[in-house]
């Protein structure tokens, strides 16, 4: 008699599926909430330029403006990633689009600096909170053969929302003095979509399993099996280790070098990103394109962003995760750097869309790399805080552009993040690669600690 086969275990049984309708459901379900934050970062940049000249603001007030919502994202990506290992990742991906489509609504309003300074940190902390617990979710069903490819297509919804910002941008900011209030309650949307992500998108099936719900943890495996039309396989009861991890557990023996790395390439990424783009068409402006003119050549540069995301998500699967983001931060420089040399309108706009393919693609790397770094128990907790961290570059660039620029020019600012790219790309040589495992195939690092609860 023929052996029966060996029982597998849920997460298995999600990595043996084709891609399903229901994988679709996941990625667009949680794209929209990430093109609705694109979106939100984006607005900032046009409303910016905008006030420059209604309420006559210095570049240093600009840097405050920019810098204060990278403070909230800072906070909120950290402690987004530390709930999301505690309640749950849809939980938490809920509450931040709540949290910050309230606080762009409420910013419409603002009477003053300092009012649009408060509303600011609160959009910061509900949008940073959001990024690493969506990509945590995804990649937890992804099949392990797909896994970075859906990844990135989530990341690709970057590109959507920033394009939707610079259409706002394009077309209402400039059309009155209420323009920028007008872009600013059109970004309140993703209070409103909370309510589906809480009612539609299911909860990661390793989270439930790790807190001991295994009956929901069954029901989800199986609507993603119904989907494929696959029959389900009954899973040995897990042994829930109902581990709670500790910040300190990324420094620990066998996982130090990896946190070191991640963190040096978030933070390099972010800083050149957010320098550059949150201060794009203030910086075209300033070289003496009108407002018009500057939001129209940012929102072309801006759609060089999509076939940037195509391309990595090809090459993620073809090449892997490390490879495809070491050779994306070194086009991002390249990018950067032919930016800081030119010298006409087309050399600006050839040159911006360059940076704008390859930075963009490297995100979207980064994004499928990150969250194959660290065990289930600590996963969001890693992808927070790395995610938090890079934050920190997002404030530094944006307090850093005044005097650069007032330096050297839009030169010294982009060959500056030139310089940033490369220290990013030097660090992905630390970065493990995931391309073709199991996201159960990362271990907690031995003699690690582990609190229980």
């Amino acid at each position: 008699m023929d052996a029966a086969p060996a029982p597998l275990t849920r997460a298995q049984r999600l990595d043996r599926l084709p891609v399903t309708r229901e994988h679709g459901r996941l990625v667009v379900g949680s794209g929209v909430g990430w093109a609705l934050d694109a979106m939100d970062v984006g607005l900032i940049s046009f409303v910016m330029a905008a006030l420059v000249t209604q309420w006559s603001l210095s570049t240093t007030e600009l840097s405050w403006i920019s810098s204060i919502g990278f403070v909230g994202m800072a906070l909120g990506a950290t402690l987004g990633g530390l709930l999301a290992d505690r309640i749950g990742r849809r939980q938490v991906f809920a509450l931040t689009l709540l949290v910050f489509g309230v606080a762009t609504g409420a910013a419409a309003l603002s009477w003053s600096i300092g009012a649009l300074l408060v509303f600011r940190f609160l959009i910061g902390l509900g949008l940073g909170a959001e990024l690493p617990v969506a990509s945590t979710l995804v990649s937890e069903y992804a099949p392990a053969r797909v896994r970075g490819r859906l990844v990135v297509a989530l990341e690709a919804f970057w590109a959507v929302g920033w394009v939707l910002a610079a259409l706002i941008g394009y077309l209402v900011v400039p059309r009155s003095d209420d323009g920028w209030r007008w872009a600013l309650a059109l970004g309140a949307a993703p209070a409103l979509y909370a309510v589906v992500v809480r009612r539609g998108l299911p909860e990661s099936v390793r989270f439930l399993e790790l807190r001991g719900r295994t009956d929901e943890a069954e029901a989800a495996v199986r609507r993603f099996e119904r989907a494929a039309g696959v029959p389900p396989v009954p899973s040995p009861a897990p042994a829930p280790e109902t581990r709670r991890a500790r910040p300190a557990e990324l420094w620990a023996r066998g996982t130090r070098r990896r946190t070191a790395a991640l963190w040096t390439v978030w933070f390099g990424i972010n800083f050149a990103y957010y320098g550059a783009f949150t201060w794009l068409p203030t910086l075209l402006v300033a070289d003496g394109f009108s407002l018009v003119r500057s939001f129209g050549y940012t929102l072309i540069i801006t759609l060089a962003q999509l076939p940037g995301y195509a391309v990595a998500a090809y090459l993620v699967e073809r090449w892997g995760r490390r490879p495809t983001l070491g050779v994306f931060l070194l086009g991002s420089a390249v990018g950067a750097g032919l930016f800081a040399a030119a010298d006409s309108e087309s050399a600006v706009l050839v040159t911006g869309m360059v940076l704008s393919f390859f930075n963009l693609g490297a995100w979207g790397a980064l994004y499928a790399l990150t969250p194959e770094v660290y065990p289930t128990a600590l996963r969001a907790t890693g992808a927070g805080s790395a995610a938090g961290f890079g934050r920190i570059a997002s404030i530094a660039a944006q307090l850093c552009v005044p005097p650069l620029l007032g330096a050297g020019g839009t030169g010294l600012v982009f060959a500056t993040f030139t310089a940033f790219f490369l220290v990013a790309a030097l660090a992905t040589t630390g970065l493990p690669e995931g391309r073709g495992h199991g996201l159960d195939d990362v271990r907690p690092p031995a003699g690690t600690a582990v609190s229980t609860g």
